[in-house]
């Protein structure tokens, strides 16, 4: 798990000495956090009200974004299948591994001009961001939709004798055809009980050819044996070989309907085979994008609520923070040392303690601007 903090406090003299004095508190000292500066461009600050409307807008469009983000990442290690393990590197964002780009963040000016107010840069992020997910979804299904089709043709052909398509084993030799009397039937039988069929099936009704078996095929548990018999015979047949724990499976020999199967796996196989490359690319393409998205949402919550809390001019460091695990009690304890005199009413809310009915995830609040980036986007290890 990658987690970072991100947070701001107000410039004291200059915005180097908040930096400075975080520095000392956090690394010089002691081993709490790996910290870097996080860069905010000036952006159009607007009114109070528009502000107080936006922090709210921008919490509902950080999680929508978070869970589009989560959304492409978890879907390219589905369509990775067996190179799942691959995932991670093909989660960048601008070209970089995630963390990286984090720690090293930068405004992008050409997609979220500085120029535009806050409210309409948020608009750009939340279109962009709902495009996405909805080409994700028709995406996902037209892949799906192949996919599924071509794992129930492979079930077809896998599986027990019982079941599964038995196209790719039977050949045309095997089968007596075009006989007005007589037809070739096929039974599963156990093998354990291969003993028993050699001794009955002759017997299992009148009208058996003698000596007309063969085993055609065999899996771990069963053997698929051919027999020729009197049509007549069919129904009696069929009755006495269940009565002794013998399967006939209904099955015509037909060249056109097995050509066609074989076709058809071999249209989806290559058809799949051909969606794969482009669908990886798009994913990879649109993780980027909805990550970097996020990111911007995430300086955009804090130069808002900086903004909210610290005043006007603005004047405030944004940092960011990557804790040290074993210390992110310690951490807390110490940032709360030093921002306390900002919000004497904030006091340490540990996101480990369980306080019934408080819900710490969205009640986090601390007398500093501080938000959660967690880097770990797959529901899964890899």
């Amino acid at each position: 798990m990658t987690e970072f903090w991100l947070i701001s406090a107000p410039g004291e003299k200059t915005c180097q000495q908040t930096w400075d004095k975080l520095m000392v508190a956090t690394t010089r000292t002691n081993n709490l956090s790996v910290n870097n500066k996080f860069n905010i461009p000036d952006l159009k600050v607007g009114t109070l009200d528009v502000l107080v409307g936006l922090s709210d807008e921008l919490a509902k469009l950080d999680t929508f974004v978070e869970s589009v983000v989560k959304k492409v990442a978890q879907y390219m290690a589905d369509v990775l299948e067996d190179s799942r393990d691959k995932v991670q590197e093909n989660l960048l964002a601008n070209g970089v591994d995630l963390v990286t780009y984090i720690t090293r963040f930068q405004w992008d000016m050409a997609k979220y001009p500085i120029k535009q107010s806050l409210k309409n840069i948020s608009e750009i992020i939340s279109k962009q961001a709902t495009q996405i997910d909805n080409d994700l979804k028709a995406r996902a299904s037209a892949y799906n939709n192949l996919k599924g089709n071509l794992q129930n043709l492979e079930r077809k052909n896998a599986g027990s004798l019982l079941t599964r398509s038995l196209a790719d084993i039977v050949k045309k030799e095997d089968f007596v055809l075009d006989s007005e009397y007589l037809i070739t039937m096929l039974v599963v039988v156990p093998k354990t009980n291969y003993p028993d069929w050699q001794k009955t099936y002759e017997t299992l009704a009148e009208m058996v050819v003698p000596r007309s078996t063969k085993l055609l095929f065999e899996d771990n548990d069963s053997g698929l044996f051919s027999v020729t018999l009197f049509r007549k015979a069919i129904d009696d047949f069929r009755h006495k070989a269940r009565e002794n724990k013998f399967t006939v499976r209904d099955f015509q020999y037909n060249e056109e309907e097995m050509k066609a199967d074989k076709e058809e796996m071999t249209r989806l196989s290559t058809d799949k085979k051909k969606q794969f490359g482009p669908l990886v690319r798009w994913l990879k393409v649109n993780f980027s994008e909805a990550f970097i998205a996020w990111i911007h949402i995430k300086a955009l919550r804090v130069f808002v609520e900086s903004v909210l809390r610290y005043g006007l001019p603005v004047n405030f460091q944004a940092m960011l923070l990557q804790p040290n695990k074993k210390n992110m009690k310690k951490l807390r304890e110490v940032l709360y040392e030093l921002y306390k005199h900002l919000d004497s009413s904030a006091a340490i809310i540990d996101a480990s303690m369980d306080i019934p009915g408080l819900n710490l995830s969205q009640q986090e609040y601390y007398p500093y601007v501080y938000y959660k980036i967690d880097c770990n986007l797959l529901d899964f290890k890899v």
